[in-house]
């Protein structure tokens, strides 16, 4: 095929582009949350580091539309990049936007917009911005919104709404987006008055990006944004009773260390919240001060590195024998910015029974909701770490430190007795194990690796190497089919400079692959690994287990019919697409792959069906119960511990 040139494309990029260039591949890291509100937004949608003042530019009064208002706020907030699709309602919105200097991108499908918006939010740190109009475009972001708000990223949603007279009359594409949301945002807006959107902008983006982080919808009625007003920054910002609380209270942190001091068998239970802190780096100073072993859950891979010694890897339903039995078998466990959500805890009258608990969370929401803390922490997790590493030292100092050597033989020996691995399909078709652990390492650990939903999901959690934060991206929470394409576009235009895979299922592929179009004509050469074995392949493993192998609907006909051809529908999007079928050839597609840096390139990497994902512990089943492969128990001494 003849692939579309940088030149030939460049008419249909933003003029801005040059004018507001992405974030480099350095700024990824997540910025430290804030809660005390300042007199100002922090620019670029950035949480404020606690203590220091925001930068902020002052604007002098200008006449402007609302819809020009709120340009200029996104300008104002330091906003590089939206997301969207124009309408009629949020139209007024497009036509100053036009002179912007934010970037917009023209997304095929508004879920496209919201993934994407998620996607550079977790490759960045900073917030994502999707845009759509009323009625079915609003609809249209309710899954993103609603993923977003599973896995605390920062999202802004701008939607048009119709004009303010037109509102409870069933007026032409309206819905109450407002009310949809209300459940699956941190908080949301229906702007009244052209005079309060710089205000509420910048209430939005210190919302999402700020203690808990998480998606804050902003509905603007058209008539809003037609309206004549006055645009000046910064606004002052009016937002009674939100304080999060960073700083730990000291008796608890105290408590902790006293406990870590005396535990036997304690297990560090790291989740996402370390990594929206930008608190990795304490977190490795903790483990190695106090030695005590690590897991990492689905959202925090790439909080502690993979290879280090101390990490027994991911704990849960797909979680190593190790990193299971160590919470299970635990008596204390610290928590980091977790939620002890039943992927990790199994049956949870079950998990973890013998286990004094300290849970530390800058959400007090989250603490004792699914499991009893008899250490309740507040606190922003950088802090919590920090302070901890300050007090378990004193304890140390003061000769209180604990024997953890009888522990670490179990533990080694569960990692030598059960490694994470797979057996070659017996007849003789493609292993997704080997393409997807060949692709970590060919790619390395720079790169970011963005997966969909399913079987290829978990072997590239289990498979690929992470070693540092913001390289691992999916959709734990809530599980959405079709995140990877949208968000490895917006991951990408996020860190321009770095390679970005998404790793995707033949089934997730056909939710939102028409984003591949806008990625090739805005120039976002991404790379997607589509991981094909005919089938929906988490259901069909599901048949197998637990419905005797009657495989109900979850054969695609990608294999049999190879309805779609992958490789013709990446060419047919403006991509390169390439197809691989036995090992021999895996790592020389991967490395062709790899050598084309102007174009999209989806590779076509056709597997076996029969492949599944082990360990396993079954849903609603406690994690004693756990599998190491299809009717293999793992053999363990319950006297040794």
């Amino acid at each position: 095929m003849t692939r579309p040139t940088p030149e030939t494309l460049a008419h249909s990029a933003r003029r801005a582009r040059t004018a507001a260039e992405p974030a480099s591949d350095a700024d990824h890291t997540p910025a430290p949350r804030s809660g005390a509100v300042p007199a100002t937004p922090a620019g670029g949608g950035r949480a404020v580091p606690d203590g220091a003042a925001a930068t902020v530019r002052p604007v002098a009064p200008a006449q402007v539309s609302g819809a020009g208002s709120l340009v200029r706020s996104l300008e104002a907030l330091g906003v590089e990049v939206v997301f969207g699709i124009p309408g009629g309602a949020i139209l007024p919105a497009y036509d100053p936007l036009y002179d912007s200097s934010v970037r917009h991108i023209l997304v095929r499908h508004e879920q496209g917009a919201g993934h994407a918006a998620t996607g550079y939010a977790q490759a960045t740190g900073r917030v994502g911005v999707c845009i759509a109009t009323s009625g079915p475009g609003a609809t249209n972001l309710v899954t993103p919104i609603a993923d977003a708000y599973m896995d605390s990223v920062a999202m802004v949603a701008i939607t048009g709404q119709v004009a303010r007279p037109s509102i409870g009359t069933d007026a032409f594409q309206e819905a109450d987006i407002q009310g949809i949301t209300l459940p699956i945002t941190k908080h949301n807006f229906l702007v009244q008055t052209p005079e309060e959107i710089p205000q509420v902008l910048a209430e939005a983006f210190h919302l999402a990006s700020t203690g808990r982080p998480g998606p804050v919808l902003v509905d603007i009625p058209k008539d809003v944004l037609q309206a004549p007003t006055t645009f000046a920054w910064p606004p002052a910002l009016d937002l009674p009773g939100y304080r999060p609380t960073l700083h730990p209270h000291g008796k608890q942190i105290r408590e902790a260390a006293r406990l870590i001091s005396g535990a036997r068998r304690p297990v560090l239970y790291v989740g996402g919240g370390v990594l929206k802190a930008g608190a990795t780096e304490g977190l490795r100073k903790l483990a190695e001060l106090t030695g005590i072993p690590v897991v990492t859950t689905l959202m925090a891979l790439g909080a502690f590195p993979d290879s280090h010694r101390q990490h027994l890897g991911m704990p849960g339903m797909h979680g190593t024998v190790a990193a299971v039995y160590g919470l299970q078998k635990s008596d204390l466990i610290v928590a980091l910015g977790a939620r002890f959500d039943d992927r990790v805890t199994g049956k949870l009258d079950s998990f973890a029974p013998d286990a004094t608990v300290v849970h530390a969370d800058i959400d007090p929401a989250e603490i004792g909701k699914n499991r009893h803390a008899d250490v309740p922490i507040v606190g922003d997790a950088k802090h919590v770490i920090d302070e901890l590493i300050a007090a378990v030292t004193t304890e140390r100092n003061a000769g209180r430190r604990a024997d953890l050597g009888d522990w670490w033989t179990q533990l080694d020996d569960l990692r030598e007795r059960y490694p994470l691995g797979y057996e070659e399909p017996s007849d003789g078709t493609l292993s997704p194990q080997y393409v997807i652990k060949r692709l970590g390492e060919i790619a390395g650990p720079d790169a970011i690796y963005v997966a969909g939903v399913g079987q290829h999901q978990m072997w590239a959690s289990q498979f690929i190497s992470y070693e540092k934060p913001g390289t691992w991206l999916n959709s734990g929470g809530l599980g959405t089919m079709g995140y990877a394409v949208p968000a490895a576009m917006g991951a990408k235009v996020g860190r321009p400079d770095t390679v970005v895979w998404a790793v995707d299922g033949d089934g997730c592929f056909q939710m939102t692959n028409q984003e591949l179009a806008t990625c090739a004509l805005e120039g976002i050469p991404v790379k997607i690994a589509v991981i094909n074995n005919g089938n929906l392949g988490m259901v069909r493993q599901w048949q197998t287990l637990f419905y005797g192998e009657r495989y109900s609907n979850t054969e695609l006909g990608t294999h049999k019919h190879r309805i779609p051809d992958f490789v013709k529908l990446a060419e047919a999007l403006g991509c390169v697409g390439l197809r691989c079928e036995t090992a021999e050839d895996v790592d020389k597609t991967i490395e062709a792959a790899m050598a084309i840096t102007d174009a999209p390139v989806v590779i076509d990497f056709t597997v076996g069906k029969d492949a599944m994902v082990w360990p396993m512990v079954a849903a609603g089943t406690s994690n004693d119960e756990i599998m190491f492969a299809r009717g293999v128990r793992p053999a363990f001494d319950e006297d040794e511990i």
